[in-house]
């Protein structure tokens, strides 16, 4: 199929938007592409926003329980050590079940992949409230992350199959706010419930919560994979449908004539394949040249994220004599940064990306996906993070200096705000670019994506204390801003040749098909 657009032509064609709004206007005589998703925008948000909320578990989890650590350690009489291993364990399934799932959900489908990741949720909840001792504490904090972890690929990946290349930077960036108000939120949340409730409720209410987003996600949220129903119109089986709809085509079934009911009944069911989960669909995505460097990048940028909120409790209570309570509102600028971010940094990039395609005489359609072969998306998602990357590596060392001079709170306040604003908003680019190019395997592509972060971001948990103690937080910071500025030559290499590596991976892939057939015919 031709390219998108061309800038000349005998037919002027006009695209809008649902509210009748022309987005652009070139002559093109061309054959259009087919729409990308049957789903109306109304449709595509309430689906995006049920895939966040469901992502919002993960990053909850992992941080809900933090205020309750002592008080668990002293009831099953453990050292801080021994419950600190709690978290590590949960970072390290964390970082390796959505490798499983990931690539699951592109091959079986996106309901399925959300129904065992809450199923194992819920049962690792109620085993939490349960424990009785450290081992059975120790287990089912793995299980709880093998659970929750993948709903954040998960949520990108749904994102790709109904969101086009043109109106996806504001999704993606919608999407983010998960991963930046859970931390903020859950050791607040967790704290309240631990005080006034007991730790263990701190289980039974994720539990409450999971059954009840499970419900949604069985009743409302349909499958959008695009191996499994395409554009949302493909009939699949009915494993794939929602109960809301099972039960509407059961009613409308019933209103029927009884010929036209066994007609009904009579046609064929499609198939059902799923095949067991591949982790290497995941690691073999790394050996790709551009994805590589953008894992890398987009790591160690997080890492400095990590960094910083994982020092911001001992520093406040230290240097601030900051209680709990307060540390938990320190979260909050950060968070606000994140949804600032996400509201400016997402229609930035949908703008530029109109920018770029404007220059190279391509309609841009919102309903329709643009052929990206020979479209710069490198430059096009890149060059929104490149501002975004210079004013984060200057506020993370200010920061440093900042709390080791003893600076006011608000000057705290407001460099841990446009942290927020520059960190988000630098990996909403890195996000949008990876689902951009990876579209049809979205799943696995965050999942490695999330492999990268957590492995460097557990270990940039691990040594900025020690770090801070050795070189003071101002020499710390202005440390990992340098390794900000030493790794950012890998962004110009991945604008200047990622559309040439896209288009050697096009031709390797297609000789293996071109093999692959003449094997079969064989």
């Amino acid at each position: 199929m031709a390219p998108f657009g061309c800038r000349f032509g005998t037919a002027a064609w006009k695209s809008s938007d649902e509210t009748g709004e022309p987005i652009t206007e070139l002559p093109c005589d061309l054959e259009l592409p087919p729409i990308y998703s049957i789903h109306s925008t109304w449709q595509k948000r309430f689906i995006v926003l049920l895939a966040a909320i469901s992502a919002f578990f993960s990053p909850v989890t992992a941080q809900i329980y933090l205020p309750a650590l002592n008080v668990i350690a002293e009831e099953f009489q453990v050292t801080a050590a021994q419950i600190n291993l709690t978290v590590t364990t949960y970072m390290i399934f964390q970082g390796i079940t959505p490798m499983f799932i990931g690539g699951f959900a592109d091959t079986a489908g996106r309901r399925p992949a959300y129904v065992i990741c809450f199923v194992v949720y819920i049962a690792a909840n109620i085993g939490l409230a349960l424990s009785k001792n450290y081992a059975s504490l120790l287990v089912m904090r793995c299980l709880q992350s093998a659970g929750s972890s993948s709903t954040v690929a998960l949520c990108q990946a749904v994102v790709a199959d109904i969101i086009t290349s043109a109106d996806r930077g504001q999704y993606i960036a919608i999407t983010a706010i998960p991963t930046i108000l859970g931390p903020s939120i859950g050791p607040v949340l967790g704290g309240v419930l631990s005080q006034y409730l007991g730790w263990r409720w701190i289980f039974w209410f994720l539990t409450i919560a999971a059954v009840l987003n499970l419900g949604v996600v069985l009743f409302w949220f349909p499958e959008t994979c695009r191996r499994i129903v395409g554009d949302g119109s493909f009939r699949a089986h009915p494993i794939y449908s929602t109960f809301c709809h099972l039960l509407r085509d059961k009613y409308s079934r019933r209103r029927r004539p009884k010929n036209q009911r066994t007609n009904s009944s009579g046609s064929r069911t499609p198939s059902l394949r799923i095949r067991a989960p591949n982790p290497l669909s995941s690691l073999r995505l790394l050996a790709h040249k551009e994805l590589f460097m953008l894992l890398v990048f987009s790591a160690v940028v997080f890492a400095g994220f990590y960094a910083i909120v994982t020092a911001l409790p001992s520093q406040l209570a230290a240097l601030y004599g900051f209680n709990d309570l307060k540390i938990g509102l320190m979260y909050l600028p950060t968070a606000g940064g994140s949804l600032v971010s996400a509201a400016v940094a997402g229609p930035a990039l949908d703008f530029n990306y109109r920018r770029h395609a404007a220059r190279l005489g391509i309609c841009v359609d919102k309903k329709r996906q643009t052929d990206l072969a020979d479209f710069p998306i490198e430059r096009a998602r890149l060059e929104v993070g490149l501002p975004l990357l210079v004013l984060s590596t200057a506020v993370t060392a200010a920061w440093g200096w900042a709390i080791q001079a003893k600076a006011h709170v608000a000057v705290v306040c407001v460099l841990l705000f446009l942290i927020g604003l520059t960190i988000v908003g630098l990996n909403n680019s890195f996000n949008v670019l990876i689902v951009d190019i990876y579209p049809g395997k979205a799943g696995a592509a965050v999942a490695a994506n999330n492999l990268t972060r957590c492995l460097v971001g557990a270990a940039a948990t691990a040594v900025i204390v020690p770090m801070i103690e050795k070189l003071g937080a101002g020499g710390a910071f202005t440390l990992i801003a340098g390794l900000y500025v030493l790794f950012s030559p890998m962004v110009f290499i991945i604008m200047s040749r990622g559309m040439r590596w896209r288009a050697e991976l096009r031709e390797k892939d297609e000789r293996k098909r071109m093999k692959n057939a003449s094997a079969d015919r064989r």
